[in-house]
């Protein structure tokens, strides 16, 4: 379970120690990113020597924080206090474009 501010996230169909009181349907946070000149020719760079690429790493986890925040911002905006079901999804808009999503179900949840 992921508590970001008061915000639960989790990727069960329920939250323990909690009951489902409302539903209020499906959510999503959605980012594209693309590296700048310099961490495309770093990273390039890098990629011919192996190991990892940390400046796609660092992409990929400012994406990911963005993502989570937009989709917290989704639900709480239509009266959620929690989000199940979470899941992360990413895709190649192109080979210097990296799209992230978090999706799942906005619910009300109550401490039993």
């Amino acid at each position: 379970m992921v508590s970001i501010d008061d915000f639960t996230i989790v990727s069960s169909n329920h939250v323990p120690g909690y009951e489902i009181v409302e539903t209020h349907g499906f959510v999503y946070g959605l980012t594209v990113r693309s590296r700048g000149v310099g961490g495309q020719l770093g990273a390039g760079i890098r990629s011919m020597f192996g190991g990892e690429i940390k400046e796609y790493v660092k992409m990929l986890t400012d994406s990911r924080d963005e993502a989570i925040k937009r989709v917290i911002e989704h639900a709480q905006d239509i009266g959620a206090n929690a989000i199940i079901s979470a899941r992360f999804d990413s895709n190649d808009i192109s080979d210097r474009m990296q799209e992230v999503l978090v999706y799942g179900t906005a619910v009300t949840a109550k401490l039993i």
